[in-house]
């Protein structure tokens, strides 16, 4: 059963509010196998602005990958429908491409066993306001060997701009980027 986190800024997160957000998210839970989900944590923060706008964020990192979107709705409980669709969306377009890869090399596999990147590890770094350039955030996390594809789809699940990664060919560390023209670039390091 997948654990949850949920804060709200400038909300308060009554059981009405609380029971909405489990009910909806653990609809997710169908496209997991047991154990995966049964380690994973939903964080789900919720915002609202002065003009009443909500911000919902949910991210559900897990051994296998990260899951992540936001919505922005006028009402919160549409916000969370809307961003449970879009992380089911995310799901089945990337269980697709990755059982579709599995099919042409080794036969299907369990999908989300097959898939093996480690949990994001953030810190929060203090800023020092002597430094010209301060780093405001650290991450650390254990680069998965994969293919360039692989690469292209984590990167678009996580809403990223690049994507880091081990290839699994050669073993060296390879960056793969979203370029402006809305093609991809491969950056190889020697």
């Amino acid at each position: 059963m997948l654990n949850f986190n949920i804060r709200g800024e400038n909300i308060e997160v009554t059981p009405a509010i609380r029971e909405h957000v489990e009910k909806k998210v653990q609809k997710l839970e169908k496209y997991f196998t047991e154990q995966t989900i049964e380690t994973a944590t939903a964080n789900v923060n919720m915002k609202v602005y002065n003009d009443k706008q909500t911000k919902v964020e949910i991210t559900i990192p897990m051994k296998n990958l990260t899951l992540r979107a936001e919505e922005r709705h006028n009402d919160l409980y549409a916000s969370i429908d809307l961003i449970v669709d879009k992380l089911e969306r995310q799901i089945r377009k990337y269980k697709t491409k990755v059982n579709r890869k599995f099919r042409e090399r080794e036969g299907v596999a369990a999908f989300f066993a097959s898939v093996n990147r480690s949990e994001d590890k953030n810190s929060e770094v203090v800023n020092d306001e002597d430094n010209e350039f301060p780093i405001v955030r650290t991450k650390q996390f254990d680069l998965k060997p994969m293919d360039q594809e692989e690469a292209i789809l984590q990167m678009n699940m996580l809403g990223h701009d690049f994507f880091i990664f081990t290839d699994a060919e050669s073993d060296g560390t390879h960056i793969v980027y979203k370029r402006s023209d809305g093609k991809y670039g491969l950056i190889e390091t020697n």
